[in-house]
């Protein structure tokens, strides 16, 4: 691959693609740069027939992904949410989801609002004890807008998707494997190297078979709520707790909602 990631490490070996969202400094935050660097390495690794498995993960050891870069939306209008939201489920979240190659998120630290979402739209997740998991997008007036609000529920329920977004809390990696949020949580020093022995596990099958079992499983839950989700979400754009919201976070204060 000669595309130069700006924000990615992208490592292949033994057919298996590690790729490091690396932002430090921000945590890891989804920006626009970001999205563009997963969406092209997706589009890559679909025809790279070095790779067979891809895992996500984020770099250093607090935070796969702290969320969406909140400043670069602050200012959007309720058009300019909903674009947003479409074209970054279009381009990454639902990419994600549907790839034909298995696809595992090492979630080792903060995975909040579109980490979160990004580590749902992957197959399956392994995370690292210190790992925390929530969406806290309501605290800013939002709700989630990729794909947040389908996927919750249908990984731990719709009570318990309800009551996680209604109060923006945030899951304990232990928490989110007792409610099947997360497969196994294991050491922070033994994730990449758990997720890898899996990922070996998986290239030793059939690729075909797989590609057709993630198509099949991903067909059982196909309903309209995503076009709901992306709607709603660029309607709140336009209200005036939004505002608060965003510029409550910019300032690092409380919001105060009307």
């Amino acid at each position: 691959m000669e595309y130069t990631y700006e924000n990615l490490i992208v490592e292949i070996e033994n057919k298996i693609a590690l790729v490091t969202l690396n932002r430090p400094q921000a945590l890891n935050a989804l920006n626009k740069n970001l999205l563009e660097d997963l969406s092209h390495f997706f589009d890559e690794a679909l025809v790279d027939d070095s790779i067979r498995v891809v895992i996500l993960t984020g770099s250093g050891e607090k935070s796969f992904v702290a969320g969406a870069d909140i400043k670069e939306f602050a200012s959007f209008d309720g058009k300019q949410g909903e674009q947003l939201a479409a074209k970054g489920q279009q381009d990454v979240f639902d990419k994600v989801e549907k790839f034909t190659k298995p696809v595992i998120a090492a979630v080792n630290g903060f995975a909040l609002g579109g980490g979160l979402e990004l580590a749902m739209a992957s197959h399956f997740r392994i995370a690292s004890k210190n790992a925390k998991l929530g969406l806290p997008e309501v605290t800013l007036g939002l709700i989630p807008g990729y794909g947040g609000t389908q996927r919750l529920p249908k990984l731990i329920g719709k009570g318990r998707a309800m009551q996680a977004i209604m109060t923006a809390e945030m899951f304990s990696a232990d928490r989110a494997y007792e409610i099947g949020l997360v497969n196994e949580v294991v050491e922070q020093t033994e994730l990449i190297n758990r997720v890898k022995e899996i990922a070996t596990k998986i290239t030793q099958n059939s690729s075909v078979a797989i590609r057709h079992a993630i198509t099949a499983i991903n067909a059982s839950d196909k309903e309209i709520g995503f076009d709901i989700e992306i709607k709603s979400f660029g309607n709140l754009f336009d209200e005036d707790d939004f505002k608060e919201g965003t510029t409550a976070f910019v300032e690092k204060r409380k919001p105060n909602f009307k």
